[in-house]
């Protein structure tokens, strides 16, 4: 593993809804400290652009710049057949949601050693190569 890490859709949304603000600050010093490893992808991108609108954090027009830096900033993973199909082995294998396994895949085939996530189990290890971490523990 190359020492990759991969944002799950949670964190970035902390950061941009800045709520609650002491989540908000600890991914922004998750970001910082891992800025050059990180990974996103565009299912993520997704995500957050559809949460940030539907959930008024912030406007259409401001949701579309937040996007674009995330874009101009991160290594943005795409989604492929590789990544939907691991995402079922892992589904299968693990009971994650389709929609987690998806992320937990395209880390994997991304060479990510770490995935932060709020929502997947803290300290799990997947396919003995990537590892889940909670950042709020």
């Amino acid at each position: 593993m190359s020492g990759k890490v991969f944002m799950d859709t949670n964190l970035w949304i902390y950061l941009y809804a800045k709520d609650p603000p002491e989540k908000s600050q600890k991914v922004e010093e998750t970001i910082k400290a891992n800025s050059p490893l990180i990974q996103v992808s565009t299912q993520v991108l997704g995500e957050l652009f559809h949460v940030l609108t539907r959930k008024k954090f912030t406007s259409k027009p401001d949701a579309i710049n937040i996007i674009l830096d995330i874009v101009n900033s991160f290594s943005v993973q795409i989604i492929d057949t590789p990544q939907v199909l691991q995402a079922l082995e892992i589904n299968a294998k693990y009971n994650y949601s389709y929609w987690d396994s998806l992320i937990i895949a395209t880390a994997l085939l991304s060479d990510c050693s770490i995935i932060y996530s709020e929502d997947m189990q803290h300290e799990q290890l997947v396919d003995n190569k990537v590892r889940i971490i909670n950042p709020f523990f």
